[in-house]
Order: C-alpha cells, then sequence, then structure tokens
C-alpha cells in the first residue's frame, strides 16, 4: 500500500478539488457504450506502457467495457497528460500516469499545457517502481551511511550520473544530495543506459536506476546496490535495504503510477472505474505481472491518492526550489 504522506495542508487538497469529483454540472453516470481509450504517455514497451496493458484487461472486464491502449509517446508524458485534460469527462478517456508527468514535471516547469491540480480526477494508485541507488565497484563506501560520510568528507569530489536533466533519476539523486547535506556534481546522460555503462566502466560514482534494470547488474557483480528509493523494500529485492532503513531516514523517490480521468468526471464514474482498477490490481495474477517488472501493487480510495499526488506536487517543487532546478 502506499505510504501515504499527511503533510498536504488543506490548501493543498483544496488544490485538488475535482479528484473527488465534486463539479456539480451535468455529469455522465456511465461508461460510453463503445470502447473506452486508456492513454500513455510513452511507446510501447515501457513501464507505463506494460503496466497499462497488464491492467486493461481486468478493468474493461469490470467495467463490462473495451479498454484500448493508446499511446500518445512525447515529452517524458506531457503530451499525454495535455490531451487528456482537454478531454471530454464523460469516462471516455482514461489515462495511466507516473509521477513524471503528474508531480515532478509540473513542479520544475510551470508553463506546461495542463495543471495537476485542476484538470484531473485522481481515481486509484496501482503501483510503485523503487530505483535502486548503485555505485561503482570499486567505490569505498559498503552502505548509505558511508556513501554520506565519504561524499561530506570531499565535496564536489564524487560524480552522479543521470538518464537526463529533471527525469526520476536526476531528482533522486537531488533529493538525496538535499536530505543528506552532500555535494555530489551531477553529471546528465541521454538515458539510462549510457549512465549506467559508464558506472560499470568505473567513469562515475553513483547512479539512481530503476530496479528492474539496475537488478540485473547488481546480480551480475557489475555494480553494488546501496538501497531502494521507496519507503518499504519491494518484493522484487527484499534482500536490499531502503535508503530510508539504510541511514537517510525518510528518503523517498520512488516512481508511482496512478489512474486518472478528466477534471469534472462524475463521482459515479470515478468510483466506479476506482472500483474495478482496485479489484484488478489485487488480483494475484497481475500482482505477480507487476512484480516481475519490478512494480509493487498500491492501493487507496481516490481521495487518498488525491492527497498523494498533492503531496508528491509539494515536495518536488520544493525541492526545485530549493536547489535552483527548472525544466522548459
Amino acid at each position: 500500500m502506499i505510504k501515504f504522506r499527511r503533510r498536504a495542508t488543506l490548501a493543498g487538497l483544496a488544490a485538488l478539488p475535482l479528484a473527488v469529483a465534486t463539479n456539480v454540472r451535468a455529469q455522465a453516470v456511465d461508461f460510453p457504450d463503445r470502447p473506452l481509450r486508456l492513454v500513455v504517455g510513452f511507446p510501447p514497451g515501457g513501464p507505463n506502457d506494460l503496466l497499462a496493458r497488464i491492467v486493461a484487461p481486468g478493468i474493461g472486464e469490470r467495467l463490462k467495457r473495451s479498454v484500448v491502449v493508446e499511446n500518445r509517446a512525447g515529452a517524458n508524458g506531457e503530451i499525454a497528460a495535455a490531451s487528456v485534460a482537454k478531454s471530454a469527462p464523460d469516462g471516455s478517456v482514461i489515462m495511466l500516469a507516473s509521477n513524471g508527468s503528474t508531480t515532478v514535471a509540473p513542479a520544475l516547469n510551470p508553463n506546461l499545457a495542463y495543471d495537476i491540480r485542476t484538470d484531473f480526477a485522481a481515481v486509484a494508485p496501482i503501483g510503485i517502481n523503487p530505483m535502486l541507488l548503485v555505485v561503482r565497484n570499486d567505490l569505498p563506501s559498503k552502505d548509505v551511511t558511508e556513501l554520506l560520510a565519504l561524499a561530506r568528507a570531499q565535496p564536489g569530489k564524487l560524480n552522479g550520473a543521470s538518464a537526463g536533466a529533471g527525469g526520476a533519476t536526476h531528482l533522486a539523486l537531488e533529493l538525496f544530495k538535499a536530505m543528506g547535506k552532500v555535494d555530489i556534481l551531477h553529471v546528465p546522460y541521454k538515458g539510462g543506459g549510457p549512465a549506467m555503462a559508464d558506472l560499470m566502466a568505473g567513469l562515475v560514482d553513483v547512479y539512481f536506476g530503476g530496479l528492474s534494470t539496475a537488478l540485473p547488474h547488481v546480480k551480475a557483480g557489475k555494480m553494488r546496490a546501496l538501497g531502494q528509493t521507496s519507503l518499504a523494500r519491494s518484493a522484487a529485492a527484499p534482500h536490499i535495504p531502503t535508503i530510508a532503513e539504510a541511514g537517510l531516514p525518510g528518503y523517498e523517490a520512488a516512481i508511482s503510477y496512478g489512474i486518472f480521468l478528466p477534471a469534472g468526471a462524475s463521482p459515479v464514474l470515478v468510483d466506479r472505474l476506482h472500483a474495478a482498477v482496485d479489484a484488478t490490481v489485487r488480483s494475484p495474477d497481475v500482482a505477480r505481472k507487476f512484480t516481475d517488472l519490478g512494480a509493487d501493487p498500491q492501493f487507496g480510495t481516490p481521495s487518498e491518492f488525491a492527497a498523494y499526488v498533492a503531496d508528491d506536487l509539494a515536495k518536488w517543487a520544493r525541492l526545485a526550489k530549493e536547489a535552483g532546478l527548472k525544466v522548459e
């Protein structure tokens, strides 16, 4: 279950009024009698797409509708989000998105074509995918505490790779630096593959990589994992401690996924879709497929998910301001 943080202020929750579908204008009370579009902001084959294709059949079966995955790739999911934000709130268009486009991007760029606080109704969380804090094999630090000590003893000497400025791996590094009060040089790459290749070659010291992509290299002895970025250990790697328990309490920078409808969707549609999503994600077969992808199933009510989104947005906005991060 998502570790729902209760730091969100009442103002923050008020900024997501449609997350609990309180719009009073005329609203649809049943899903259209035609295929429903489950929009994903990435091309086929990536985590967002794969998760969508895992849950689509179960959602469709429970809603008694066909659910078709539609890939609208581009700009780290922002193109899809902007499209869904402008869609009719009749239930015909559903969005599966990660916090990369729902909270991180808005925190870094105030000029997006959508506002996560007002353009969407939060329906349900579905999964969380932790990253791994990995280091080159010959780095002397054996755990998170030792890495922090090394970084403090040598300010600016260690370097940390990312898969690109403004992405999840970059933000995980910046949060680690801010919470740990350490100076690690950020080295952005064009993708996670080149970043991990240079880590394995000993050219960079630290990297936050997706669990499903980094873990095979850890098992092969090509890099070492010091911690997971989620608050709870993933079922896919129960032997690796979380960063929070290994030396940096409260640290969390996992990639979370959830289901949204356009703002203005009726409470009936939100509740029906939530019930279908929740039952689907609780299915043992779906849970197994999630674990195979390095993701852990998550559950929560629409209001709890709305609070989580508001809180996550506030966290990344605060970090962006403190670290001077901005991506346009």
